[in-house]
């Protein structure tokens, strides 16, 4: 199927090529051709943060910012969804062109910045969705927010997803938001992440239930940063770790 669709999605700029497939999946769902997309995997279900995942390929945040193709998308036998990231208030992201292909190394650049619809749209969008499955909500801050108040955005966020997500992932390692990976240092992360446990356990109590709470970090560190990231992670008793996010070396290609 894809060598049928690449020449039609090459077409077109990265950008608009990825909406395009988001359509053609969408298409396939609702008219129930989706079986051409391809043939669900067998069950082999995985049991981790007291979460079971129907089998351990799932979808990572980025393709479906706002939660619009959940259905979709889950239909494809994904054995998990994440969806955003999403920030509080909505944002454009960076200005385009900010997607760019390397056909030789059958990859693609990023820079799209957090664009979005803003974290109540992708919450409504969860909550119409059908899909039961295990559901990540991946959350950041607004580009204009300080990182001295980003705490403020990520609790916000925290708040309005926590009902409908099954875990919630917190992203400090984009390098598409001026700043952001700046939380990764070990006395502002400790700070940062003592306060959203401490709201995660709040909200496990008010909705008698406790969602797992990961932190996305970068690819691009050194032994020394990952071992400070490690010991805050221990110290606060973080649930989990996502390896990782966009790399900004270029070395390989």
């Amino acid at each position: 199927m894809y060598a049928l669709a690449r020449p039609l999605l090459f077409a077109f700029d990265a950008e608009r090529a990825h909406h395009l497939a988001l359509l053609a999946i969408e298409t396939a769902y609702r008219t129930g051709t989706n079986p051409l997309l391809g043939r669900r995997p067998p069950a082999y279900p995985q049991e981790v943060f007291g979460l079971v995942f129907d089998n351990p390929v799932g979808l990572a945040a980025g393709l479906d910012k706002n939660g619009a193709h959940v259905d979709a998308l889950a239909a494809l036998g994904f054995g998990f969804l994440e969806i955003g990231t999403t920030t509080p208030r909505p944002q454009t992201g960076n200005p385009k062109p900010r997607m760019f292909r390397i056909p030789e190394h059958q990859a693609v650049i990023n820079r799209l910045g957090f664009n979005n619809l803003g974290v109540d749209v992708l919450v409504r969008n969860a909550e119409a969705a059908r899909y039961r499955g295990v559901l990540g909500i991946n959350i950041g801050k607004n580009k204009d927010t300080p990182n001295e108040r980003a705490v403020d955005d990520y609790l916000y966020c925290l708040e309005r997803v926590y009902a409908r997500a099954s875990y919630v992932t917190v992203n400090i390692s984009s390098p598409n938001t001026q700043g952001l990976r700046d939380l990764q240092e070990a006395g502002a992360l400790q700070r940062f992440l003592a306060t959203l446990r401490e709201r995660q356990e709040a909200l496990a109590a008010q909705h008698g239930a406790r969602k797992p709470m990961l932190v996305k970090i970068a690819p691009d560190l050194d032994a020394t940063q990952m071992d400070a990231i490690a010991e805050v992670l221990l110290a606060t008793e973080i649930d989990g770790l996502i390896c990782t996010n966009t790399t900004i070396d270029r070395s390989a290609v």
